[in-house]
């Protein structure tokens, strides 16, 4: 939801304070020798923040805009990182220093970081910052896979923590989306160029999308809002230990105000955290006190449930921290699957699971750890993944995340897990149906039960120790004897030393012990949990085999007194009750306890018609005087079968009614007199004519069954084909990914190209009308003497015009009356020395030759300048002087 350029993200934070260096001026070297860094001091100048700017194509227009209204005294620094092209030279530096009066300087190794100076990245480098201080990396992936954006913006929220400001403008792709969840964690603020002013909105779209923008606006207005947040924010300048009386009131107020908007209560979160998150809101709303803030809490509804989401832990990735995955997969699930039987279900929960990045983190390494187990083992893994937020479990129901997380999923599981498609990668079927995700309060809610494996990552840290004191016992009630915890790398099981064992090292894995499980004030998790849709949890192994009897057995009582069988949606029995040996009977060879195989002689098709006619139709259905091959004879039968929709602990599964019916013959004895020979012999046609339709009938469903095995044939051939033409289509998004990525550094170079045309076009006009004003005619030569370029006063000493460029100075017409022209111009090519010779013309005019070797700025020759002189006024003045016997020089000539 954006309210006046404003957007929150779901995010919780702690915040701690780190020292820098000092700022000195001295450490900062825009050029030469790489500076010099002081080693961190505890007496170091208190932070300012650093703002992280992302962009790409289309990004030179936005940076201009964005940072042209900073002020230069803003107290902040700016650090820009553009997708570049690795082998062109950047002149990113020139074209943003003509817009803004702040020092832009291009980073170097080792650069300390200042107030009010732009720092823009240099091509083919990744970029890093510690203790302020920025690094230069060689890049780590090929070209068409870096993520520059995401990379530094993940350190600059490691070392700046709440002082970090990432900023996303243009560009295409979804780099720089990941990084400013790591900004949002740690306290950090998120600007984005608002898409429809962006020229190219893959970027900007991208982070809107994520939830995580703080604000969103055109480039232009971006300033101004950071700016403005910067001064709303001064408390986060300081640790905040202890809240006055006043704002403790305060904070409670809203969070009563909270609770009865959200229904959700954060009173036993931390104090300091709250207070840290309320203050970002204020700083968004530009207000001082908190008070302020609880009055506009009040008046604007929608506030609480943005505040709701900025305090939920809404950032995760895949496999944060690779070690703890990597001893999960290596040694705790290879032990749990050791002690499962074959044809086991470990059951797992993720809590607090966000957008599902962990649960499915878990289904691949569990993939992976059952593939090493040799021989094979049939165990499968079900996880139930909950959280708070109904927008990221929604998002997480999807399985669709960016091209970015190519950072943290290694190329082969993206091959195996994931299916990319236009909007980034899409996780598998195979990890997708292991997860079974739904909304649940860790705290209100049950929990689950009976698992072998507790995943709660970097969501204890932000609950106060009480808290914490009920969360972990609870843990322990839900896991199995010998079951793992896997807490965050902040976490731990803090005194409940009694309840888990740390598996060695320092991975904050947890073992269950075998302590008697304690009360807690949070009932067993209820079977059906969940919205339709989800995915089915499989009840009748979720139910032990006692509350299945009795359940059953209840129904049974109520409803039937002859044979039941109770089966699943495909006939699988599960249990049974009365005898059944007239109607059933094990089949020849392999163990099969489906009611289809087991069917007597002529109940298999009768009962497979009104089966999956009840199971369709979703209510009763009956089929009578069904004809079944007992022992040496046959017997009537009814057959009913009702499909349950409650109790809940048997919904989903099917009843199958087995029901005697007495012989006519047998109810009441015929009449004498009543059978005569021809009614025998119509009842023994009709009889006959009952069967040849039964035969073909059963011909007609063999027919049917042999075109079903054709179409499913066929159906396999399709989806061989399709899978042959979805990996052509992911090559050629492969391609097209790499070919966007070209297309950005292209755009990105054009337009330097372009501003540079400009400043040339600017030069040469600026040139043109010097040379021009100065009225000395001038003629430049390459270093073969053709003509390169001439001035107008030119014309009237050699027949120029514009079309001669190029032409040899031995082609032109000249009225000089100097043979030696080209002698002398090559002569000054070849010694380098000018020369400067007095000539006269046809037309008896006077002009000062002088030829100069023509140097460019790298120092380098490139043909000779020729310039005329006209001294023919001082020429006629010399020959009257000479003539009335006066000497130029001084003094008469008889002297």
């Amino acid at each position: 939801m954006l309210s006046e350029g404003f957007q929150l993200s779901p995010v919780l934070t702690r915040s701690t304070m780190m020292k820098k260096p000092p700022l000195t001026k001295k450490a900062v070297k825009p050029r030469g020798d790489v500076p010099l860094v002081p080693a961190p001091s505890p007496a170091r100048e208190a932070r300012f923040p650093i703002v992280g700017i992302g962009a790409s194509a289309g990004g030179l227009e936005a940076l201009e805009s964005l940072l042209k209204p900073v002020p230069v005294t803003s107290g902040m620094a700016f650090v820009v990182v553009q997708h570049l092209d690795p082998t062109h030279k950047g002149i990113l530096v020139e074209l943003l220093q003509r817009n803004t009066p702040i020092p832009v300087v291009q980073i170097e190794d080792q650069m300390l970081v200042e107030r009010n100076h732009v720092y823009v990245i240099p091509p083919n480098t990744d970029l890093s910052i510690l203790h302020g201080v920025l690094h230069l990396l060689q890049p780590a992936a090929p070209r068409g896979l870096r993520l520059p954006i995401d990379f530094f913006f993940r350190s600059l929220a490691d070392d700046q923590r709440e002082h970090a400001i990432g900023v996303i403008l243009s560009g295409m792709g979804s780099d720089g989306t990941l990084g400013i969840r790591s900004i949002k964690e740690k306290g950090g603020a998120v600007f984005v160029q608002a898409p429809k002013s962006a020229r190219f909105d893959g970027m900007p779209r991208s982070a809107v999308d994520s939830g995580l923008a703080d604000v969103v606006a055109p480039a232009e207005e971006l300033a101004d809002k950071i700016v403005a947040y910067r001064a709303h924010v001064p408390l986060l300048a300081r640790p905040r230990v202890d809240l006055a009386p006043k704002e403790q009131g305060a904070v409670e107020k809203v969070l009563i105000l909270l609770r009865a908007q959200t229904g959700h209560d954060f009173s036993q979160y931390k104090k300091a955290t709250i207070y840290r998150r309320i203050e970002r809101r204020m700083g968004l709303h530009q207000l001082s006190r908190i008070a302020d803030y609880v009055r506009y809490l009040r008046d604007d509804p929608s506030e609480a449930e943005l505040l709701f989401k900025e305090l939920l832990i809404g950032v995760t990735s895949f496999f944060r921290d690779p070690a703890a995955w990597e001893q999960l997969r290596d040694q705790a699930l290879p032990a749990l699957l050791e002690s499962h039987p074959e044809g086991g279900v470990l059951r797992a929960w993720t809590a607090g699971c966000s957008t599902g990045e962990e649960a499915y983190s878990l289904a691949m390494v569990f993939k992976e750890a059952v593939e090493k187990i040799k021989p094979a083992r049939d165990i499968s893994l079900q996880i139930f993944a909950t959280d708070l937020d109904k927008d990221a479990i929604d998002k997480a129901r999807l399985g669709v995340y960016p091209a970015n997380i190519a950072a943290d999923v290694s190329e082969a599981r993206l091959a195996r897990f994931f299916r990319q498609d236009e909007n980034g990668y899409r996780v598998g079927k195979e990890i997708r149906e292991m997860v079974i995700f739904a909304t649940q309060n860790l705290v209100m809610d049950p929990p689950f039960t009976r698992l072998d494996l507790l995943t709660c990552r970097n969501l204890l840290i932000y609950m106060d120790a009480e808290l914490q004191k009920k969360i972990v016992p609870l843990f322990h009630y839900s896991l199995n004897p010998g079951g793992i915890l896997m807490l965050g790398s902040s976490e731990t099981v803090g005194a409940e030393t009694d309840l888990f064992v740390a598996l060695p090292g320092k991975t904050h894995l947890y073992r269950r012990t075998g302590a008697a499980r304690r009360r807690t004030e949070i009932a067993e998790f209820p079977p059906t949990f969940g919205r339709a849709g989800d995915a089915t949890i499989p009840r009748q192994k979720a139910l032990s085999t006692a509350s299945l009897q009795s359940l059953t057995d209840r129904l049974i009582l109520q409803r039937y007194a002859p044979a039941v069988v109770l089966t699943g949606e495909k006939g699988d029995i599960l249990y049974i009750s009365g005898k059944t040996g007239k109607y059933l009977e094990p089949a020849a060879g392999h163990a099969n306890w489906n009611i289809f195989a087991m069917a007597r002689p002529g109940l298999s098709y009768a009962l497979n018609e009104v089966f999956n006619r009840a199971v369709r139709l979703g209510a009763p259905s009956t089929t009578r005087d069904v004809k079944v091959g007992t022992n040496g004879g046959t017997q009537l039968v009814d057959v009913t079968v009702h499909p349950l929709a409650e109790p809940d602990g048997l919904r989903g599964m099917v009843l199958v009614v087995f029901t005697d019916v007495v012989r006519q013959e047998e109810r009441a004895p015929d009449k004498p007199g009543r059978s005569t020979p021809g009614g025998r012999r119509r009842l023994t046609e009709m009889a006959r004519e009952f069967d040849r339709t039964r035969e073909e009938l059963q011909s007609t469903r063999e027919e049917m069954q042999t075109s079903q095995e054709e179409l499913r044939s066929a159906n396999e051939e399709l989806q061989s084909t399709n899978e042959e033409l979805q990996s052509t289509n992911e090559e050629l998004t492969t391609s097209k990914e790499e070919m966007q990525s070209m297309n950005e550094e292209l755009q990105t170079v054009n337009h330097e190209l372009q501003a540079k045309v400009d400043e040339l076009s600017r030069a040469n006009n600026d040139m043109k009308n010097l040379l021009n004003s100065t009225d000395i005619a001038t003629l430049f030569l390459d270093d073969a003497l053709n003509v390169r370029r001439f001035t107008s006063p030119i014309t009237s000493i050699i027949k120029l015009i514009p079309s001669d460029t190029g032409r040899p100075i031995t082609d032109l017409v000249t009225d000089l009356n100097y043979p030696e022209l080209v002698a002398d111009a090559q002569e000054v090519l070849r010694t380098l020395a000018p020369r400067e010779k007095a000539v006269t013309t046809r037309d008896d005019r006077w002009f000062t030759v002088r030829i100069m070797p023509y140097r460019t700025l790298d120092n380098r020759i490139d043909g000779v300048v020729i310039t005329f002189l006209d001294i023919t006024t001082a020429k006629k003045l010399e020959a009257k002087l000479r003539a009335s016997g006066v000497d130029p020089r001084g003094g008469s000539e008889g002297s």
